[in-house]
């Protein structure tokens, strides 16, 4: 969840070829143990997935425009995506979140639309984190069971189950219906005679009552009782994204209230800092450090949830705007979470680099978005504002740490890949595929439909295209057709769509068994761009190898021109790789159907390459 800022603009030469800072308290030099083999996260937004309504009116109802249910991840459907080369599922838009539809036949309040985004709602406007959305059951009543079987099965195809917790704000309209025993609402014990008190779950705006935002009308302006340009909260709370305002602005995060985790409103921590050293302590050292210790509530609260959760079979959490929140809160959460589970998948949202390495190693998070460095430059160089160059210095730059920087290039978030907006065609985003899923030892993350070039096109009402919505019911037509009505064998794809699904499948596949992805890198960008002839301005390749595997990574990011040269390996790579001279055969591993010489010559190697408009070759030697 956050603010998107869109740039656009392509050169010529691509054409012719969130927190303050805190003091770092690690040992940047510490390089970790890593497991033996990549990870693939295949994130699906759950009420899309399923969903074989091809109205896609904007603002549709339910009835209008369909909706997907836990059931329709069917054997065959989790089985495919198993196939497809995936070892994990993120399944986005469990917890039950504010929405417009009335159940309260079942026992739950209708929400306000002043402070719901959308018609189906913001997944990060969690209600009730003790229940699963009830548009994604066929019986809202068993709503928890059908999930709970949804798990089951999940892990009967042999993957494992991510869901979101968002820890940084809940819903304003915050209600838990189901609440295990002993467990009180957020806010219940708050004393709201002032605006910070360390065991308040909120802050607040004290004798002040909170106002709607100026904004278009809800739901388009169709009627609603419960429009009446106002929303009852008083005392007035924090907006999620901190805004201290009773009427925040209409770009605030208005539908939620921001958590207080022991965080002064002057910034100051009220709550036991860890000692230095902690960067390379094990979460069971930090679960130790926290036992016995006085935290605030709202740590226990979340604690509480993410263990409920994880007793009932998930396999890991995606934590939204994990920097918005103190590490230390983190330490004490994921140690936790670690201790009942040790192969636990923690995934968190942060953006700020020279935060990154807090998060993961006082943070004890597993893994975080490389999205401000590997993403934002992919994009870049694929809309011409930059050469490809610079990769090279991003992942060396992030050496002691890049396990931990899990790769993508689509989520619910950002800009479709296939869209105008970003790469423009699913064509153009192979060679970014490629680099993002091979450069790294981290873990690799889609988003359902791109693997088919699922663009974004549609208007489903609250936002903008070139995003699928995740506010409003609409239909993912691309993804549709792979569904082909539930049978989900691709029966009604492009050709275009078969060989880019099939393209999918190759790459992440081999990521899955690949040693030397789990192994060493080396750039060969920088001498090849200063020396070889040829070498054009869209063309990148790198190095990475194990004991038992070696590789040569070339891609053209260029989708119009072919280059030709002779592609350059070092005599430092030729050393580490204990080749004498002579001729060796590689071959892609993509296609297996490109084969060249590796010669080595008085110690250097070069390689005669021809590659096509956004062709990639992963040689093996």
């Amino acid at each position: 969840m956050k603010k998107i800022t869109i740039v656009a603009g392509i050169s010529a030469v691509l054409l012719a070829s969130a927190c303050k800072t805190k003091d770092l308290k690690m040992n940047v030099e510490k390089k970790e143990d890593v497991s033996t083999k990549k990870e693939v996260v295949y994130q699906v937004f759950t009420r899309l997935f399923g969903n074989k309504n091809t109205a896609n009116k904007p603002w549709g109802t339910i009835e209008e425009n369909g909706v997907g249910k836990f059931n329709d991840f069917t054997d065959k459907a989790l089985h495919e995506i198993k196939d497809l080369g995936v070892t994990y599922v993120w399944y986005t838009g469990v917890p039950h979140h504010a929405l417009i539809r009335d159940y309260t036949a079942i026992g739950i309040s209708n929400d306000d639309p002043e402070v719901v985004k959308g018609r189906a709602g913001s997944p990060y406007a969690v209600k009730d984190y003790y229940n699963v959305n009830p548009d994604l059951a066929v019986n809202p009543s068993n709503r928890l069971e059908e999930f709970e079987s949804l798990i089951a099965r999940t892990h009967k195809a042999g993957l494992k189950v991510i869901i979101d917790i968002v820890p940084n704000h809940i819903a304003r309209q915050y209600e838990g219906k189901t609440n295990p025993l002993g467990v009180k609402d957020f806010g219940a014990e708050d004393d709201v005679t002032v605006d910070y008190k360390r065991n308040n779950n909120f802050y607040y705006i004290p004798n002040t009552t909170f106002e709607i935002p100026d904004m278009a009308k809800p739901l388009n302006g169709e009627s609603n009782p419960l429009i009446d340009g106002k929303f009852e909260e008083n005392p007035a709370k924090w907006t999620g994204n901190g805004s201290r305002m009773a009427k925040p602005d209409k770009n605030d995060w208005y539908e939620t209230v921001k958590i207080n985790y022991g965080i002064r409103p002057d910034g100051s921590k009220d709550f036991p800092e860890l000692p230095s050293g902690f960067d390379t302590k094990s979460y069971q050292e930090h679960d130790a450090f926290w036992k016995g210790k006085d935290v605030p509530d709202s740590w226990d609260k979340f604690k509480d949830i993410a263990l409920y959760w994880t007793a009932k079979g998930v396999d890991g959490f995606r934590f939204d705007m994990a920097e918005m929140v103190p590490y230390e809160f983190w330490s004490y959460m994921d140690s936790a979470i670690k201790v009942k589970n040790p192969d636990a998948f923690l995934l968190a949202e942060v953006y700020n680099p020279k935060e990154y390495r807090n998060y993961i190693q006082l943070g004890k998070m597993d893994y975080l978005y490389d999205k401000v460095e590997t993403y934002d430059k992919l994009k870049d160089i694929i809309q011409g504002r930059a050469l490809p160059d610079g990769l090279s210095a991003i992942q060396n730059g992030l050496s002691d740490i890049e396990h931990h920087m899990l790769h993508f290039l689509d989520n619910h978030d950002e800009q479709r890949l296939a869209s105008p907006e970003f790469a423009g065609t699913p064509q153009k985003g192979k060679p970014l595929m490629v680099v993002s899923t091979t450069i790294s030892s981290s873990p690799t993350m889609v988003y359902f439909g791109q693997e088919v070039g699922e663009a974004g096109n549609e208007n489903a009402g609250f936002g903008t295209h070139s995003r699928t919505s995740i506010f409003d019911y609409i239909g993912v037509p691309s993804h549709q057709r792979w569904m082909n009505g539930g049978a989900f064998d691709g029966g009604l794809l492009t050709k275009e769509e078969k060989e880019l699904r099939d393209f999918y499948k190759r790459i992440l596949n081999f990521s899955l068994n690949s040693s030397a992805l789990m192994g060493k890198f080396q750039e060969i960008q920088e001498v090849n761009r200063q020396t070889t002839a040829g070498y054009d301005s869209g063309i990148y390749a790198f190095t990475r190898w194990s004991a038992t595997q070696k590789l040569i990574v070339v891609t053209n990011f260029s989708w119009l021109s072919t280059s030709n040269f002779e592609l350059k390996i070092p005599a430092d790579i030729i050393e580490k790789w204990n080749l004498k001279d002579g001729n060796y055969t590689i071959k892609d591993q993509l296609y297996n159907k490109s084969s060249t010489l590796l010669q080595v010559v008085n110690g250097e190697g070069k390689v005669q390459i021809t590659i096509a408009p956004s062709e990639s070759f992963i040689y093996q030697l």
